[in-house]
């Protein structure tokens, strides 16, 4: 009398367990790099734009009517 399974089941087979691997790390990745995601727009979501245009402005400007000059330009160097 012969067994009616003589083969290993397919998920016994060296090829679904490569395959079954494969994809758990992809899905650990796709999971860890989300995550990350999340945290760093989590982390910028507080500064807003608006008030770093006019702080960067407010330092920039001079007393001249609101416009920068370069002070190279205007001094003129005797040689």
């Amino acid at each position: 009398a012969l067994s009616a399974q003589t083969e290993a089941p397919f998920y016994e087979e060296w090829w679904f367990l490569l395959v079954m691997a494969l994809s758990s790390l992809i899905l650990i990745l796709l999971v860890v790099f989300a995550l990350v995601l999340h945290g760093q727009s989590k982390k910028y979501k507080n500064c807003s734009t608006g008030k770093t245009i006019s702080n960067v402005e407010e330092a920039v400007t001079l007393d001249n009517g609101g416009f920068t000059a370069l002070e190279l330009n205007s001094r003129h160097l005797n040689i």
